[in-house]
């Protein structure tokens, strides 16, 4: 059975800008919010996500940093099914100016006004341990390197 590559989703997640991020809200509950890759997707293992510092998804980071990230593509127009990814990983969220210029697009204006210099903005990256896929016609685990 062929088994998809880093790079070949890679090429699918370039595709996706939204996906589900799910956290450990505490007391067996979690919590799942809509973030964007920003068209960030040359991926390599890692997302990155830009957010506002004082948000509950920030603070369930801070306590459990497992996270699952969701993609969804939809079906082609010649009706093959989407592809579905799942992304379990941890979360780390960052501060560092320099590293919100390496991972701004243009386009993040809109959520966050002042750019890298928007009060309480932060970077969250999810560093992915385990990866699992299903196209309708395959499906199987990407190997992530350490």
């Amino acid at each position: 059975m062929p088994s998809m590559t880093l790079e070949d989703l890679s090429s699918h997640l370039r595709k996706i800008d939204f996906c589900m991020l799910c956290t450990n809200a505490g007391a067996g509950r979690i919590a799942t919010r809509p973030m964007s890759n920003n068209g960030d997707v040359e991926y390599d293992g890692d997302s990155w996500f830009f957010s506002y510092e004082d948000t509950r998804k920030v603070s369930e980071i801070e306590g459990i940093n497992d996270v699952l990230l969701t993609f969804t593509a939809p079906p082609s127009l010649l009706g093959k099914p989407g592809i579905f990814i799942a992304v379990e990983g941890s979360a780390s969220v960052i501060r560092d100016k320099a590293m919100f210029e390496d991972h701004w697009s243009s386009g993040l204006e809109r959520w966050f006004p002042e750019g890298t210099e928007t009060p309480g903005l932060v970077l969250i990256k999810v560093s992915a341990a385990s990866i699992r896929y299903w196209d309708g016609e395959e499906n199987g685990d990407v190997v992530v390197s350490s």
